[in-house]
């Protein structure tokens, strides 16, 4: 027997003193007590309802869980004083895993369990008991309940809900910080012994954590942990039950710890000088090189801001730092010359964002380290004296005139000679040009400002020993004005008089322009040529003047205009004049002044009318004429036009197709082949199409018999389609197939002449009437092809 099995049976000794016994007797009820039950029965239609007596009463089974024996296990007894040991009696068990789980002796009582029983699958059973006679099947005691409780044992282990934990706890945390806290259950009784009692302990991770035994809470054991030596931890924790006693039930899980960092590591530059280079070509922005100082710690508690603290290049160079990667960038700030200082030396300090006041006793947090810049030399372009340039000229100086002189120089220590020139894209018409020795700019072209007030040009300033190096600046020209042009009149004037006109009447306000612009501005007089007897000019002095006549009486017939040479001159030296000539016409106007009509030759021919409108209205008139020509010759041309073209082409009859009627319907509206005889049309219809002319009737012959069925199914088709006002246009009536014997000119055939040598006479043809005047004009008269 182990010492597992010893403990088991002396708990049950202990604690089921009655299983020794496990027989239920059952007592009878007091007489007395039966008796007051009875009197205090309730009453049915005046009988008395006695009470039964009970004869037995009910305790509770004990039954221990995971029985390990062969037979089946002995739960207990049920006995009624009503049984006399003659087998009279019957016991009958119902309820949970009646006759399955629990079976019953019926004779004698005993109730034993069939099967091993889980107390953690169902801590207790509810079952009823019954006991009646064999004979009569009558119960000789009511039913009762009793309940069989499963008594637990030691039989689960501690679990816990993971198999793996993580956690984590900050670095130089004090001992005893509570790092995370593990819990395992026991599915055992807890109300019963100690089989659910967990107690925890710690079997690897030690000495760094320990384990609290009742709690589970881990909590850190060693002082100033640090991560930057070791940061991952994994701790095994145990749970076992039994208090923690021997041959308790046991269960582990395993904890992987993570120190946390804290800022306890100030940054540090790995090196005490730092030496960097630089050309001094190098423009404003331009990284000249990085600095970076290391911190043992991460995140944010590595994160540090340089800045330059001291050194003679603090106003040369600045510093900016790189979030990503944590460096220093030294960027130039101003323009470099090696010429001028050719070593700068920096003070660079590094200092943590991010200080936790907990580790200031570890020192300040910052470093320092001296940053020595060395300038490059490199062959710069020439420099220009000025970043612009702006000469001033006036517009009337001689061509070869300098204007002005650009200075440029070589900024290297080794200076070179500079050569100048000029973009020629800024000065497309050359009138420009530049001495390449000395920078001087002239003119090679008269200047003009009224054409161009401003000239933006660039020069170039190269190397002679390396023409590559070439630098740029822009020169204003700006041309200066000089009087050189004479006021004009500032539009054309259409100028008329009256003929009522009277003395001393406006008949014209005129104004003038000039191409100049004076400092003090325009300032213009107007006056006449000569002393004019019809008219005179008044000048308002604001730059205008009025036009007055002189007399009355002025006839168009007579003279129907008049020129009027004005003249204007301006205020600025050299005085320009100028002479204008205005053209006044004559017109009739009535009582208001308002014109009503000219002579013809001024509206014909107006003053100040341009050569070219002349020229173009001449052109106008010459093709009108042309296409008037071109179109009358086109029109004799088709009348000309001979019906027969060739002697060979000789034909039996004579269509005209110029004249449009009904098309293919014409044809189609009838049986041609049946229209033998042209007596038929005995009507004769006006056409729809054509304006009748003058209506010629024919004389007539008497027509030969005809076939009456032929003409009046004519005449039926005729009056149908001339009430039908759908119908198209039927104008005539024309056949093919038989030429007819009845013309009053009789055969027009030209197969007999054929026969004659000489020509055919077509006089008569006029005789015939208007329909026959077409031919008589194609053939007739004394003119004939031959002759033509």
């Amino acid at each position: 027997m182990t010492i597992y099995q010893f403990l088991r049976l002396f708990l049950l000794w202990v604690w089921l003193p009655r299983l020794c016994s496990p027989e239920i007797m059952f007592r009878r009820t007091p007489e007395p007590q039966r008796k007051i039950l009875d009197m205090r029965g309730p009453r049915n239609d005046g009988k008395i309802l006695h009470r039964q007596k009970r004869g037995w009463m009910w305790n509770q089974f004990f039954l221990l869980e995971e029985y390990t024996g062969s037979d089946y296990q002995y739960v207990g007894k049920l006995h009624s004083d009503q049984d006399k040991g003659d087998g009279s009696l019957k016991y009958i068990l119902s309820g949970d895993g009646a006759g399955t789980l629990f079976i019953i002796d019926e004779k004698t009582g005993d109730i034993h369990a069939t099967r091993r029983i889980d107390r953690e699958e169902k801590a207790f059973y509810t079952l009823r008991a019954q006991a009646i006679n064999r004979r009569t099947l009558r119960p000789v005691e009511p039913e009762s309940e009793f309940v069989i409780k499963i008594h637990d044992i030691n039989d689960n282990e501690p679990t816990f809900p993971e198999e793996i934990y993580t956690a984590s706890v900050p670095e130089m945390s004090v001992v005893g910080t509570s790092v995370v806290q593990v819990t395992a259950t026991d599915a055992d009784d807890p109300s019963y012994g100690n089989s659910a009692r967990v107690i925890y302990s710690i079997l690897q991770g030690q000495p760094y954590f320990s384990v609290e035994p009742e709690t589970g809470i881990i909590r850190t054991a060693l002082p100033n942990m640090n991560r930057e030596n070791r940061e991952q931890y994994q701790v095994v924790i145990q749970a076992k039950d039994m208090g923690g006693q021997m041959g308790g039930l046991s269960g582990t899980t395993t904890v992987n710890i993570t120190l946390t960092d804290v800022n306890d590591n100030p940054p540090r530059f790995p090196q005490n000088t730092i030496h960097l280079r630089v050309l001094e070509s190098s423009p404003v922005g331009t990284a000249v090189g990085s600095v970076k100082a290391t911190d043992a710690d991460t995140g944010k508690n590595a994160e540090v801001e340089y800045r330059i603290i001291d050194g003679d290049g603090t106003d040369m160079f600045d510093i900016i730092t790189e979030k990503d990667t944590q460096e220093g960038i030294i960027i130039v700030k101003k323009p470099l010359d090696y010429e001028s200082r050719r070593l700068y030396t920096l003070k660079v300090e590094a200092e943590n964002t991010h200080v936790d006041p907990r580790f200031y006793y570890l020192g300040p947090f910052k470093d320092t380290t001296i940053v020595k810049i060395s300038i490059e030399d490199v062959d710069e372009p020439p420099v220009f004296s000025r970043s612009s340039y702006l000469f001033e000229v006036h517009e009337d100086i001689e061509v070869g005139t300098i204007i002005g002189t650009v200075m440029a120089r070589d900024p290297d220590s080794t200076s070179s000679p500079i050569r100048f020139s000029l973009d020629r894209h800024t000065d497309l018409d050359r009138i420009f040009n530049i001495h390449s020795g000395n920078g001087s700019l002239y003119t090679s072209k008269p200047l003009d400002r009224e054409l161009s007030q401003w000239h933006n040009l660039t020069v170039i300033a190269a190397e002679i020993n390396n023409p590559k190096e070439t630098t740029r600046v822009a020169v204003f020209v700006r041309i200066l004005d000089v009087n050189d042009n004479a006021p004009q009149f500032a539009v054309f004037y259409d100028t008329f008089v009256c003929e009522n006109a009277r003395p001393g009447q406006l008949i014209q306000t005129i104004s003038a322009v000039d191409k100049d612009d004076p400092l003090g501005g325009q300032k213009f007089f107007f006056s006449l040529a000569a002393v004019n007897p019809n008219f005179t000019v008044q000048d308002n002095e604001d730059n205008t003047a009025r036009i007055l006549t002189r007399k009355n009486g002025f006839n168009r017939h007579e003279i129907s205009t008049y020129l009027l040479p004005v003249v204007i001159s301006d205020n600025d030296y050299p005085i320009q004049s100028s002479t204008g000539t205005l053209s006044i016409r004559v017109c009739a106007c009535d009582s208001q002044g308002n014109m009503q009509s000219c002579s013809a030759e001024a509206l014909l021919l107006p003053a100040g009318l341009s050569t070219g409108a002349l020229i173009a209205i001449l052109l106008c008139i010459i093709i009108l004429l042309v296409i008037v020509v071109l179109f009358a010759a086109l029109k004799r041309q088709r009348k000309k036009e001979p019906l027969i073209l060739s002697k060979e082409d000789i034909r039996d009859n004579i269509v005209s197709y110029n004249d449009e009627g009904g098309g293919e319907e014409d044809t189609q509206a009838f049986d041609i082949g049946t229209l033998r005889n042209p007596a038929a049309m005995e009507e004769k219809k006006l056409r729809r199409d054509i304006i009748p002319e003058t209506l010629f009737v024919p004389r007539r012959t008497p027509t030969a018999p005809d076939t009456t069925d032929v003409r009046d199914f004519i005449n039926e088709r005729l009056r149908e389609h001339d009430l039908d006002p759908t119908a198209p246009p039927y104008d005539s009536l024309a056949t093919y197939a038989y030429e007819g014997n009845d013309s009053i000119a009789e055969s027009l055939s030209s197969l007999e002449s054929g026969t004659t040598e000489g020509d055919q006479n077509y006089d008569y043809l006029r005789e015939w009437g208007p329909r026959f005047n077409k031919l008589a004009e194609m053939y007739g008269g004394g003119d004939s092809d031959k002759d033509s």
